[in-house]
Order: C-alpha cells, then structure tokens, then sequence
C-alpha cells in the first residue's frame, strides 16, 4: 500500500512543511536518508500549546503532550517529503530523537514521545520500527512542550 493511500485510511492529511523559524532547512538528504531538522506541534504556523509537561495547573498534561508529539512526527514526514520530492520514495524510519520540556519531576518522556513512534509504525507498518531516544529538557524553542527529528530511509 503506498503512504498516501495509507495516510487516506488513517484518516491523516499531510501538514505543510514548516517554515524554519531561524538559520536551518526543513530537512536534509544524505546519501539513501533524509535527516530532518527539530520538528515542533506547529499547525497552521502556530503553536497549539506551549509550556513545561507535567501534571498540575498551567502545565501540559502528558497526553496532550503525547498528541503535540505526533503532530510533531507528521510535520517531520512532510518535511522528508519535500525534501525527496515525492511521499512514496520515503521507505522507513531509522530513528527518532524526542525532546520533552518538562518539570524537573516528569519522568514520562518516554510514553509523550510514543506519540510520535505510533503514528509512523502507523503509517510504515513494520518499516516504521526504528531506534529513539526520548530526553526531558528544561526549555524548548518558542517554548514548545515538545520537539522531535527522524531520521527517514527512500529510494
């Protein structure tokens, strides 16, 4: 089945690449893999949440946080799209570094970064299993909860 028409069944519409918000390039080929840059929850060019993950008033409850990251995770495989030039030349997923700002005792990284590791074992089948770390960080940029990079294989 190709990715599009298993982004169809799932129901996930492709985002846009985001713009780099300082001096990067949404993603980059080298040799058969596509590394992409830091990836943050941006939809529509905003961010739908901002803050330090935890549990407790005014911060982002891990599920929530779990949601930011896959909607990380998709804005991750367009960015590799882009840079292939074509959805279906993208092959699987080699590996993904998270990071999750989060209070000093959250210790949940892992389960929020699932997020992003579902959607594209979703979308690649078995191609998606992949290597990951999932680290807890004091701040992210414009104070995202999270942000992920993949590192994708094509032909």
């Amino acid at each position: 089945m190709s990715i599009a028409a298993r982004l169809s069944e799932l129901g996930i519409e492709l985002p846009a690449v985001v713009p780099p918000v300082a001096a990067y390039v949404p993603a980059v080929v080298h040799g058969d893999l596509v590394y992409t840059s830091g990836q943050l929850p941006m939809i529509c060019g905003a961010l739908p949440a901002t803050g330090k993950v935890g549990e407790g008033e005014g911060l982002v409850p891990a599920s929530e946080a779990q949601r930011l990251a896959r909607q990380s995770a998709l804005n991750a495989l367009a960015a590799a799209a882009a840079a292939v030039g074509d959805l279906e030349r993208l092959t699987g997923v080699v590996k993904l570094t998270g990071f999750v700002a989060s209070v000093p005792d959250f210790t949940g990284q892992p389960g929020v970064i699932n997020g992003a590791s579902e959607v594209l074992g979703e979308i690649f089948g078995e191609a998606g299993r992949h290597a990951r770390s999932a680290v807890g960080v004091p701040v992210l940029p414009l104070d995202s909860p999270v942000e992920v990079e993949v590192v994708f294989s094509f032909a």
